[in-house]
């Protein structure tokens, strides 16, 4: 397990504040920031950078509270769908429910939430209900007719026009949103139209993480973005707009780079002048490249992210929820670097653990896990007919770091069986322990043992930890997983025939 810092967070916050302020000096009326990847809990840029703090942009933005407000955008068609958010297993919608309560919770402003490409969805409608029966503003951003050639119809009462106008008050308007394509782009240059028909000068700018744009195009950090975006076809490139300008090499991606004549032809347009950007790269504001302090240690991070995301999508593949496409990308880019599943440390000793019994049914199927601890041990575990392969992992783990014997039971034969006859008597075909269903015996249990209570404290420490699974976990073992921090993949087999797990 990588325990090196190699990323300064006051030094990058420090250089992105300044850099945010510069822009909105340029403006004298308002600067609009549209937030490229996640304002909280951005656990990708945490692994692929160690030591990166996942909610320093949060507190980038607590100290410019006093000239800041926020925009949060939500795409209608991701309500619709109930589009999951990998991190935390829930829903766009309650992702951006989330974080008006962290934001608020900060003394954060949030000026209002646009539903964006709006067409009277049923879910997206109910969601704007709600929010306005809780106070929270709610703006609504039609399809722009005419996108993305029709420059004449895009920024006309027609185009822009249409859109609700979201009146600001301070002079750095954060736009932001769950997952691409919300409409943060969108949303800013609506309001740039808005504010030049009313006479009032304002800009646009973008806040960025990845790609970085001063590290190689190769470099492990930068494959690792693309590995996590190759759902999304994203590739990264030399920025032909920066070169043709300077004369100097930056690292972009396709998707601005592609975007870039156009949206340059829509600000001089709203503005009546030339853009001051004369490449994507220009335009966004990205200092982390100049905090990393152990290149080593992000270059090794950032290959074990890119072997994370093959199995994330070897799994959504197995669910029907991804293309194979995308996991063959993933495999070239690991190619590339000569690595290869195996190269995660956890996977092997998860496989061993794990062993088909002979003639026996298809409900015995024995699966394995496993976990790198802190100090750099592995342990296992592997599933019986009292729990999940998850449990009995996190169980052995948290003796071996209390020290705890292994012949010690945390949990009292009462509370397993009291948890069994409760499932039984409720229908369930399954009466084994999963994760989380463990962990809440283990804290019944804390109450009378002391030894239940040491490993019940002991939790904490997995935070951070590396967990693979030669199975695709149920919902107990993936929320028990979730809640302990760690840092989950998984092989992309299922642990049964059934069709239907619970």
């Amino acid at each position: 397990m990588a325990s090196s810092v190699a990323f300064d967070n006051e030094q990058y916050l420090q250089k992105q504040t300044e850099s945010i302020l510069e822009r909105v000096e340029r403006y004298h009326g308002k600067l609009y920031l549209e937030f490229g990847g996640k304002l909280m809990f951005d656990y990708h840029a945490a692994r692929v950078l160690p030591g990166f703090d996942p909610n320093v942009k949060i507190r980038l933005l607590e100290g410019l509270k006093d000239r800041a407000e926020i925009i949060l955008c939500i795409y209608a068609a991701d309500i619709e769908k109930r589009k999951i958010r990998g991190d935390f297993g829930i829903t766009y919608d309650c992702d951006a429910l989330k974080l008006i309560d962290d934001l608020h919770a900060r003394n954060i402003f949030v000026r209002g939430v646009v539903i964006t490409r709006f067409e009277e969805q049923p879910s997206a409608v109910s969601f704007q209900q709600r929010l306005e029966r809780r106070g929270i503003q709610v703006f609504r951003h039609f399809y722009t007719k005419g996108y993305p050639t029709d420059v004449d119809l895009i920024v006309s009462d027609r185009g822009y026009g249409r859109n609700e106008y979201i009146e600001t008050k301070k002079p750095l308007v954060v736009v932001t949103g769950p997952g691409p394509g919300s409409g943060k782009l969108s949303t800013c240059l609506s309001q740039l139209y808005h504010d030049h028909r009313k006479g009032f000068s304002s800009g646009y700018s973008k806040f960025e993480t990845f790609p970085i744009w001063n590290l190689p195009l190769k470099h492990p950090v930068n494959v690792a973005y693309e590995a996590a975006t190759a759902d999304l076809q994203d590739v990264n490139l030399v920025d032909p707009f920066h070169l043709e300008a300077y004369g100097k090499t930056a690292v972009n991606y396709n998707r601005d780079v592609d975007a870039f004549p156009l949206l340059r032809r829509i600000l001089s347009r709203i503005t009546g002048a030339e853009s001051p950007w004369a490449s994507p790269t220009d335009m966004g504001v990205n200092m982390a490249g100049f905090a990393i302090t152990d290149d080593d240690a992000v270059r090794e991070a950032s290959r074990q992210e890119i072997v994370r995301r093959f199995f994330r999508y070897s799994r959504e593949f197995a669910m029907g929820l991804a293309e194979r496409e995308t996991v063959q990308k993933v495999e070239l880019l690991m190619s590339d670097f000569g690595i290869s599943p195996e190269y995660r440390t956890v996977v092997g000793p998860a496989r061993e653990a794990g062993c088909m019994l002979e003639n026996i049914d298809d409900s015995d199927f024995r699966v394995g896990a496993s976990i790198q601890l802190p100090d750099g041990s592995i342990e296992t575990g592997k599933s019986s007919e009292l729990m999940h392969a998850s449990a009995a992992l996190v169980l052995n783990a948290v003796k071996k770091i209390t020290g705890i014997p292994r012949k010690i039971h945390l949990l009292s034969p009462e509370t397993i069986n009291s948890v069994k006859d409760l499932k039984k008597s409720l229908g369930s075909s399954r009466l084994d322990l999963d994760l989380e269903e463990v962990l809440i015996a283990l804290s019944i249990s804390a109450t009378g043992s002391s030894d239940a209570r040491r490993a019940m404290n002991s939790l904490t420490s997995f935070r951070g930890c590396e967990v693979h699974l030669t199975h695709i976990p149920s919902t107990g073992d993936e929320t028990g997983l979730r809640s302990l921090g760690v840092n989950l993949t998984c092989d992309p087999s299922f642990p049964s025939s059934n069709l239907f797990t619970e």
